[in-house]
C-alpha cells in the first residue's frame, strides 16, 4: 500500500477493485484512500477523504458508491469509483466510533453502536440522510452484527465501555419495526471478535476478548431457536482479526494477537460440515488490526495492520 495503516477499511466495489481508507498510522487518524486491483496486483492512490478517520465504516452502497461514516464524529461521506473522489452527505444524528454498519435488504444502511446509549440510525441513499431508529437495549462498542438470511440483523457482543463491562448478549433488529428486541445471549462475553453468516442460515461467533483473556471459543446462533450453541474451539485464541466467508462456504480467520503474541501470522478454517476449525497457511508477516477483503475471484487480500504489518500486502489462496 501507499500508507502503511491499521484500523482501516477495505470494500470490494463493483467493479473488483477494493477501497481501502483511512486509519490509523503512528497513532493518528489518516484521510488518505487507495484502490487495489487484481489484474495488476497493485495499489494505487484516489482521491482523500474530507476528514481523518479509523474506528469508521465503509458499506457499499446498491449504486455503487461507499457510504464512509463516523470514526472521527458524526459527520458521513460517499466514495464515487467512477470520478474517484468523495464527497459530502448527511451527518450521522450522533458521533460514532467502533461501531457498525450493515447494508438492509431495501438498501438503506443500519447503523449502531459506538455510543454508551445504545442508539441507532438509518442511512437513506435516496435522501442522503440519516433518521433516528428504535435504540439497543444495551449501549455498545467493539460489537458485531450480522444481517440473517430473512432480512433481521443480529447485533451481539462488545463492551458498554472502553473499560468494559464485557457482553454476552445478543439483540435482534426487525427493519420493518425498526425496533430491537432482546435474543438468547451468548456463553462467553466477547469484543472484537468475529461473526459470519453460514451457508444454512446459522451465524458463527468466534474468538475475542473479554478483559481478562483472549478467547479460542467459538458459538453458533440459531435464528429459528433464538440461541447460541457451542461449536469447535479455535486452533488460536485470537482477537482483533479479520474473518472472511469464502465462496465455498468455509470461513477463514487471519491473524489478530492473543495473550502471548502481540500479531498472530497464524490462520484457520472453520468447516461448517465437520464443525471443526483447522490450521491453513501462515501469511507472510504477522498482523492485527489489519484489513482483509474477498476477490471477485475468490481469493483474499490481506494488508496492513499495527507492529509488523506496515504498508504490505499478501494474497490468500483457498
Amino acid at each position: 500500500m501507499g500508507v502503511a495503516r491499521s484500523f482501516a477499511t477495505a470494500t470490494p466495489l463493483l467493479d473488483g477493485r477494493v477501497l481501502v481508507a483511512g486509519g490509523t498510522f503512528s497513532d493518528s487518524p489518516v484521510d488518505s484512500a487507495e484502490l487495489y486491483d487484481p489484474a495488476t496486483g497493485k495499489f494505487s492512490s484516489t482521491g482523500s477523504m474530507k476528514t481523518a478517520r479509523a474506528g469508521h465504516t465503509a458499506t457499499l452502497l446498491p449504486n455503487g458508491l461507499v457510504l464512509i461514516a463516523g470514526g472521527a464524529d458524526e459527520t458521513a461521506e460517499l466514495y464515487d469509483p467512477v470520478t474517484g473522489t468523495f464527497g459530502s452527505t448527511g451527518a450521522m444524528t450522533t458521533a460514532r466510533s467502533e461501531h457498525v454498519a450493515i447494508l438492509l435488504a431495501d438498501g438503506r444502511v443500519l447503523l449502531a453502536g459506538g455510543d454508551a446509549a445504545g442508539t441507532a440510525e438509518i442511512y437513506d441513499p435516496a435522501s442522503g440522510l440519516f433518521m433516528k431508529t428504535g435504540r439497543m437495549k444495551v449501549g455498545r462498542s467493539g460489537l458485531a452484527a450480522t444481517r440473517l438470511a430473512d432480512g433481521r440483523v443480529l447485533v451481539v457482543g462488545g463492551a458498554a465501555d472502553l473499560q468494559g463491562p464485557y457482553l454476552a448478549s445478543a439483540e435482534i433488529y426487525e427493519p420493518s419495526t425498526g425496533k430491537f428486541s432482546l435474543t438468547g445471549s451468548m456463553h462467553t462475553s466477547r469484543e472484537y471478535f468475529g461473526a459470519a453468516l453460514l451457508a444454512d442460515g446459522r451465524v458463527l461467533v468466534a474468538g475475542g476478548g473479554n478483559g481478562s483473556e483472549t478467547l479460542a471459543s467459538a458459538e453458533l446462533y440459531n435464528p429459528a431457536t433464538g440461541k447460541f450453541t457451542l461449536t469447535g474451539e479455535m486452533t488460536t485464541a485470537r482477537e482483533y482479526f479479520t474473518d472472511i466467508p469464502l465462496s465455498d462456504g468455509r470461513v477463514l480467520f487471519v491473524g489478530g494477537g492473543n495473550d502471548g503474541a502481540v500479531a498472530l501470522a497464524s490462520a484457520e478454517l472453520y468447516d461448517l460440515a465437520t464443525g471443526k476449525f483447522t490450521s491453513t497457511g501462515s501469511m507472510i508477516t504477522p498482523r492485527f488490526e489489519h484489513i482483509a477483503a474477498r476477490l471477485s475471484d475468490g481469493r483474499v487480500l490481506v494488508a496492513g495492520g499495527a507492529i509488523d504489518g506496515g504498508p504490505s500486502a499478501e494474497l490468500y489462496w483457498p
